[in-house]
């Protein structure tokens, strides 16, 4: 699990810069500069969870010693 939410921080981080480029500074809220939009913060919100379930692994375990 470890190694796959590694992978999926990185992966997130990299495809968040990429939409960042996509996003049109003038018109946002226009044709493709929507998609990055929504996408980002998509992203962002997978990586929130992916921190809150390690976060709560670490409490489980904390919690069973």
């Amino acid at each position: 699990m470890k190694i796959f939410s590694y992978i999926f921080l990185i992966a997130s981080v990299l495809l968040i810069i990429f939409n960042a480029t996509k996003v049109d500074l003038d018109n946002p809220f226009v044709g493709d500069s929507v998609v990055a939009l929504i996408s980002i913060l998509a992203l962002a919100c997978g990586i929130i969870l992916i921190l809150v379930v390690n976060k709560a692994k670490k409490v489980v375990a904390k919690y069973n010693k």
